[in-house]
């Protein structure tokens, strides 16, 4: 059964806000989703530090009982960072300062030996790595080409189609790159833009090894609670 890691930054997010709020605390967010059942916590800390802190990633990885997943850029502060806080995982991610939320995944093939010196500098500081890519057969062989231990499969084209027909094709994307992936040995991740109805959509596909779900879950729990958002969530996944 595949897990579900619950992303925090738009609790962050509401409190940056008003920018000078301790409030509400993405840590506490993320010991509630524990509680509810999540089997991870993930946090972007983006360069421009437009929503999770410095100060949040620490204390996340101090006071968590499951696995701190940080998102980041391939950069040599971001990479001295990871190396000092040893999250379970990091994954890396393409970043834009004008961008409101990540906009597509790493064009691994065009950054390769880049990516492969940060994921052995990572790897050195005992950090397993996975990378955020879009749906290409192409990327997805890159990602091993560079050492990458795992892929996080960029949902975004799927949940956004509109058109039924646009809808299954960029999915039939979804599930031909979970394949490769795994084929190459490769674990599977996927995340970007799924809610409590897009998540429906990936019954049967085994490949998956867990769903990185923020925006939605948060978004349930500004009015049912975050325990509620969870559960409601882990049930459908547990239903796949």
């Amino acid at each position: 059964m595949a897990g579900l890691a619950v992303n925090v930054d738009h609790i962050a997010t509401l409190r940056q806000a008003r920018g000078n709020t301790s409030y509400p605390d993405p840590v506490a967010a993320a010991v509630l989703a524990e509680l509810a059942g999540a089997d991870g916590i993930v946090a972007h800390l983006r360069e421009d530090r437009r929503h999770i802190q410095d100060r949040d990633v620490y204390l996340l990885r101090k006071t968590i009982g499951t696995k701190l997943i940080l998102e980041m850029a391939a950069t040599d502060g971001m990479i001295q960072i990871a190396v000092d806080l040893k999250p379970d995982l990091v994954t890396l991610v393409p970043e834009k300062r004008q961008e409101l939320t990540t906009e597509g995944g790493l064009d691994v093939i065009s950054l390769g030996p880049a990516l492969k010196k940060a994921i052995g500098r990572l790897h050195d500081g005992g950090i397993p790595v996975s990378l955020f890519v879009d749906p290409d057969p192409d990327q997805i062989e890159a990602a091993q080409k560079v050492d990458a231990d795992m892929i996080e499969i960029h949902t975004g084209a799927f949940c956004e189609a509109k058109a039924p027909g646009d809808k299954d094709t960029a999915f039939a994307a979804v599930i031909e790159a979970a394949k490769r992936a795994a084929r190459l040995n490769l674990g599977v991740n996927a995340g970007h833009g799924l809610c409590y109805e897009s998540i429906k959509r990936f019954k049967g596909l085994k490949e998956i090894d867990e769903f990185s779900i923020g925006h939605s879950i948060v978004s349930r729990a500004a009015l049912v609670g975050m325990d509620r958002a969870v559960r409601d969530m882990l049930a459908l996944i547990r239903d796949l």
